[in-house]
């Protein structure tokens, strides 16, 4: 299986997994912030951004997705790694630290917590979006040059798009149209319920992090994951949607240093940002 990533930095290893239909792209707002602490790799998932379908075809369901993941970690020569995602990599997150594969979990707006009527309203929502990034792309690279047309595209995902740069807009709506895996990941979410049970036998520190202007996970659904995990540190972020690393990359930033330890969690100081470490950019076969 072939996975395409970008990785920076030094120290403790710390592994990026971006939502259904994204790419690795996602963390650059928190990219450079992470590599002042951690060697930082992020991934594009099977079937989205850079990295092709598995030639046995997309993972079945979400056992069948950690599964695929777990040698991907291994032959990148990771042993129990840091992880952080967020929707689709959120619940991977959980997931993976419920196997006991990590060393902490920072998940952002996991999916799993949703009803099964929210469950259909987010998939509804991210095929609409998916849809409309089937214009033609001279269309689109017109539109999303205007800050207000980019707000309206964007504003299910984040609660201040205007921070969404033109470039990276069509960058994202490209991976979204090309993501040929989504059509799967969403069938396989149907069924995809996160089971707190076997996390609280972990050990390692989990952070939840929920934007109370999440469109496509609402905020409520934080509360299940504080009623579920009790363990886990359960923490609403403000003015942030379902993709908060664009709405506020210092608190995003924060968090997952403080789960991972990296800084304490009392003196924490998301305003400090260290220059970036030269970093690289390549695929994995497995």
């Amino acid at each position: 299986m072939t996975v395409h990533f970008r990785r920076a930095g030094s120290g403790e290893p710390l592994v990026l997994i971006h939502g259904i239909g994204h790419r690795h792209q996602a963390w650059e707002p928190v990219f450079d912030r992470l590599t002042a602490h951690h060697e930082v790799i992020a991934l594009d998932l099977p079937g989205f951004g850079n990295s092709p379908v598995p030639e046995g075809g997309m993972p079945a369901d979400m056992a069948a997705t950690v599964a695929a993941v777990l040698p991907v970690l291994t032959g990148w020569g990771l042993d129990r790694p840091h992880v952080a995602g967020y929707s689709l990599g959120g619940a991977i997150s959980l997931e993976l630290a419920a196997t006991g594969a990590v060393a902490s979990a920072t998940a952002f707006s996991p999916a799993g917590f949703f009803t099964p009527a929210e469950r259909r309203r987010a998939l509804a929502i991210l095929t609409m979006l998916r849809a409309n990034s089937f214009l033609p792309a001279p269309i689109m690279r017109v539109a999303l040059r205007s800050a207000y047309l980019r707000a309206m595209c964007f504003a299910p995902l984040m609660a201040r798009p205007a921070l969404l740069d033109a470039n990276r807009a069509l960058g994202d709506a490209l991976a979204l149209r090309r993501g040929l895996g989504f059509t799967a990941v969403a069938r396989a979410a149907r069924d995809y319920r996160f089971d707190g049970v076997r996390l609280s036998d972990a050990t390692v520190p989990v952070t939840i992090g929920w934007g109370d202007r999440d469109r496509i996970f609402g905020v409520h659904q934080a509360e299940r994951a504080r009623a579920g995990l009790p363990a886990a540190r359960v923490v609403t972020l403000p003015r942030c949607g379902h993709v908060p690393m664009s709405d506020d990359p210092d608190l995003v930033a924060a968090l997952i240093l403080e789960t991972t330890g990296a800084v304490p969690r009392e003196r924490s100081d998301p305003s400090v940002v260290t220059p970036a470490a030269r970093g690289q950019e390549g695929h994995f076969t497995e």
